[in-house]
């Protein structure tokens, strides 16, 4: 009888342990996920850096485009010009000309690193402030882990009522219309 009593033991211990264990890690209350493209699409951080971005690439644009016009000029001016200049003339309108060529392309070459720079700095500040607020979130709502699912495909599949990006979305957006 003895025996018996220690292997219904054993038993109720191995079972109570399979019960813990399944509750700690099917707790589907604790991990849910968001959609990282919505979020940071529909973030309205996102949309004001990408509006500001946008009005300092209009006007890089701008003064990429004056240099160009100035070039053309000085090119047709030239053309027109060429025949009635002497040979030291046309050689110094020439090497001026190359000058400013060289000037556009170093101009346009350090908007477009400005440009990689600036909207790489833009994102990863975007992108600061959305992990700081799903941080703040799970732990207020109790959460053991917050998933994002990606374009590449990070979750497979997961049921829908697993998605709180919309209510993420909505708390993240109020938080930085309040600010």
């Amino acid at each position: 009888m003895k025996f018996s009593f220690q292997w219904l033991a054993i038993v109720i211990l191995i079972l109570a342990v399979a019960v813990l264990y399944a509750q700690r890690f099917t707790d589907t209350q604790k991990t849910v996920y968001v959609d990282s493209n919505k979020l940071v699409n529909g973030y309205k951080g996102m949309q004001d850096a990408k509006k500001a971005y946008q009005q300092k690439a209009t006007q890089w644009k701008a003064n990429v485009d004056t240099l160009t016009s100035e070039l053309q000029a000085a090119i047709m001016k030239y053309e027109k010009e060429v025949g009635t200049m002497t040979p030291k003339e046309k050689s110094l309108s020439q090497e001026l000309l190359r000058q400013k060529q060289k000037q556009l392309g170093e101009f346009q070459q350090a908007m477009n690193t400005k440009a990689q720079q600036e909207d790489g700095q833009m994102t990863t500040q975007v992108i600061t402030q959305i992990n700081a607020y799903l941080k703040k979130y799970g732990k207020k709502k109790g959460y053991r882990i917050i998933f994002a699912a990606t374009d590449y495909g990070n979750i497979a599949y997961a049921e829908d009522d697993m998605d709180i990006t919309e209510e993420v979305l909505e708390g993240l957006n109020s938080e930085y219309q309040g600010k």
